[in-house]
């Protein structure tokens, strides 16, 4: 991360570019954390099923509609965010 620079020295434009820019990585940071989390639960639901003894062992196939479901509830502004 960048120090930040002299904000008395900073014009107006150099400022307001300045939180635009900070806001933009914030939103990227922030999405990427929701990715992460999706990804967290699907391996969390995959481990909690394979312990429950229900597949014994085999590797499953990915259900997309319950990966759709969980990743929708954790990503509902990702077209904004892909458009931003």
């Amino acid at each position: 991360m960048e120090p930040m620079p002299d904000l008395p020295a900073l014009s107006d434009a150099e400022l307001k570019q300045t939180i635009e820019d900070l806001k933009s990585a914030e939103r990227e940071i922030s999405y990427q954390r929701r990715l992460i989390h999706g990804r967290l639960d699907l391996l969390k639901q995959e481990l909690v099923r394979r312990l429950s003894g229900k597949d014994q062992g085999a590797l499953s196939v990915v259900d997309v509609d319950a990966l759709s479901k969980i990743l929708a509830g954790r990503l509902a502004d990702v077209d904004t965010l892909e458009k931003g």
